[in-house]
């Protein structure tokens, strides 16, 4: 099935405003710092698992505890509604991580 490109009028300080734009106006990126590698490492197996399940996968590189990432659908040369739900799962990761990491202190 073809991804569904997002709407121009798409509001992306409301839905994703942790996220921004690049300069090409086809990407969002953000990037996340965790505590430590071993949390930056839990974040992106929770995200590999999930791009797996929807069938998109990221551009991002990891430095210890910063992980960057890049999302486009390569396939649309556009940003779709795939890589919105990425993010929004990404997002969530973060959280749930960082919410462990509170707890076990």
């Amino acid at each position: 099935m073809k991804p569904t490109k997002l709407p121009k009028d798409f509001d992306f300080e409301k839905n994703l405003p942790l996220w921004g734009r690049d300069n090409s106006g086809v990407a969002i990126e953000r990037n996340f710092v965790f505590k430590d590698f071993q949390q930056a490492f839990h974040f992106m197996t929770l995200c590999a698992k999930y791009a797996e399940k929807i069938n998109h996968h990221p551009d991002w590189s990891n430095s210890w505890n910063r992980v960057n990432v890049r999302l486009s659908t390569h396939s649309e040369n556009a940003l779709t509604l795939l890589d919105v739900e990425l993010a929004k799962a990404m997002n969530g990761f973060a959280i749930q991580i960082q919410a462990q990491t509170q707890v076990q202190v």
